[in-house]
């Protein structure tokens, strides 16, 4: 019994702590254009530029 003196301070803490980060991300707008950021990983901006290819000496 008097683990729950611990125990429910805690829990409170961690919802005070999830309510506020939740709040954080709203008023940052980090849930504005959902869309837009899940096609991203879909779209390639920029092509990838080849990278010159190192020529090793030979070596007989």
């Amino acid at each position: 019994m008097d683990s729950l003196y611990v125990l429910i301070p805690i829990a409170i803490l961690f919802v005070l702590i999830a309510v506020g980060v939740f709040l954080w991300a709203v008023r940052s707008d980090q849930f504005e254009d959902l869309e837009r950021q899940g096609m991203n990983i879909l779209l390639d901006d920029q092509p990838q530029k080849k990278k010159p290819e190192k020529s090793e000496p030979d070596e007989h």
